[in-house]
């Protein structure tokens, strides 16, 4: 072993495991340390049993001594963002209404990590319902900053090495976005290819179950232990598992991207327009064919019907605890539930079908290249805690229900994260994967944010 356990990622550690050369105890005590050592300052975590941590790291390794490896995350600390349930531990979704819930289940993806071998580390700070009010949690690269949301905990624990995994949520641009500002792997799969029966609602139609690693590996791994049909989940995806990693190495040559320009570089800053544009040159000059492709006349719609069916599908799934218990909801989630119960069911509907019409145009305008390529962000972690940042640029996945996935690309001239963002076509996180992983190859990016390292 070459690396202190915290900075190990998924597969190493796992690996390390395998080998024997590192003990589940002794990684579960490293990472305990290390959150012992930060957590102070970051505020990544909600709640935490170190001895049912520690008592299943034994349990790991003792059965390691009996060959009964579970799965390929056996002995894997993992964190949870405070939406998703786990037996017998407080998922609060960190809101007053659900302060003292205490589930009696896991919830399916959970339940499905435990049976590769992970352990849960514990339950990491949320926003408020995975919605927009901000979190306690700081940005590692600079306290003054976002570290973005709604899965702000589960991305600072990841980026500062007190955790090698994280799960989080999109409902709007929950997952990605913040990846991008703390410099670190997230992945959106196709709606409904990770169950929710489980994980506290927002909007039924939208919510995606998300990733937060360290390595595009890391996450095409976590995401082989979860993917799969849930018939408990009205949206899961009825559709055969592939093996991720093995429909990742069969890209045998660099991928053809199609930059999307247009939208997404006016609303970026200067910095990242010429960012993005200096990424794809790199990427073409390592072998990649890169072309821009258009957007279609629906992606004008998109943003506001997510918006739409957000607030409306949040008012449904709120109604019984907002009649009553209003005023101890988050000013910004109050107003998106308030804004949703005046929606007209018309609108509603229209939204929903437009979503349709974008999701069919997104898949014909991607259809000519291995995934498109845009800025995670519109600009880096704004320097301001009073914001979770702007999602705009993964609303169009999040409402098309597409796969995309962030990874670091480099740093700002402050300091901060920049990230790129690649999508493709549902069901096929596993080719999207490969090029996100040819692409990190050619990059050669690596960040850890310096007071961290």
């Amino acid at each position: 072993m070459t690396s202190a356990p915290y900075q190990l990622g998924v597969a190493d550690a796992a690996r390390e495991v395998r080998e024997g050369s590192l003990s589940p105890v002794s990684l579960a005590q490293a990472l305990l340390d290390r959150i012992d050592a930060l957590e102070s300052t970051l505020h990544a975590w909600v709640t935490i049993d170190r001895e049912q941590v520690l008592t299943d790291a034994r349990q790991r390794e003792d059965e390691i001594t009996r060959e009964q490896v579970r799965g390929p995350l056996h002995g894997i600390p993992v964190g949870l963002k405070d939406i998703f349930y786990t037996e017998g531990m407080l998922t609060s979704a960190c809101s007053r209404i659900l302060a003292d819930f205490v589930p009696d289940h896991d919830a399916a993806c959970v339940a499905k990590l435990k049976e590769a071998g992970a352990i849960v580390l514990g339950k990491a700070v949320t926003t408020e319902f995975a919605s927009s009010d901000p979190s306690p949690s700081r940005n590692a690269w600079n306290l003054a900053h976002t570290p973005g949301g709604s899965s702000s905990g589960s991305s600072v624990a990841v980026s500062t090495g007190m955790v090698a995994a994280a799960l989080g949520s999109q409902t709007g641009g929950s997952t990605c976005r913040p990846a991008a500002y703390n410099g670190i792997v997230g992945l959106k799969p196709t709606y409904g290819r990770i169950s929710r029966h489980g994980v506290v609602a927002l909007s039924w139609s939208l919510d995606t179950v998300g990733i937060l690693v360290r390595s595009v590996t890391d996450a095409a791994l976590m995401l082989q232990a979860m993917a799969g049909h849930d018939p408990r989940d009205g949206g899961s995806a009825a559709a055969p598992v592939p093996n991720y990693l093995a429909q990742m190495d069969a890209l045998d040559r660099p991928p053809r991207l199609g930059v999307l320009r247009g939208f997404f570089y006016d609303r970026s800053s200067e910095e990242v327009r010429n960012h993005t544009d200096s990424v794809a040159e790199r990427l073409a000059a390592a072998g990649a064919t890169v072309e821009e492709i258009p957007l279609p006349a629906s992606f004008a719609s998109a943003h506001a019907c997510q918006r739409i069916v957000s607030s409306v599908e949040a008012a449904a799934v709120h109604e019984e605890h907002f009649r009553t218990r209003a005023e101890e909801y988050g000013p910004r989630i109050r107003n998106s539930i308030e804004m949703g119960m005046l929606v007209p069911a018309v609108s509603y509907l229209q939204a929903q079908r437009l979503r349709r019409e974008f999701q069919h145009d997104m898949i014909t305008a991607l259809s000519s290249v291995d995934a498109a390529l845009l800025p995670s962000a519109p600009a880096p972690a704004p320097r301001d805690l009073n914001t979770t940042g702007d999602a705009v640029f993964q609303v169009p996945w999040t409402s098309s229900g597409l796969p995309s996935v962030s990874i670091p690309s480099g740093l700002s001239a402050d300091g901060l994260p920049l990230g790129v963002q690649l999508a493709g076509l549902p069901l096929q996180e596993g080719p999207l994967l490969g090029v996100a992983r040819w692409c990190e190859t050619a990059l050669d990016v690596n960040l850890w944010p310096p007071d961290y390292a």
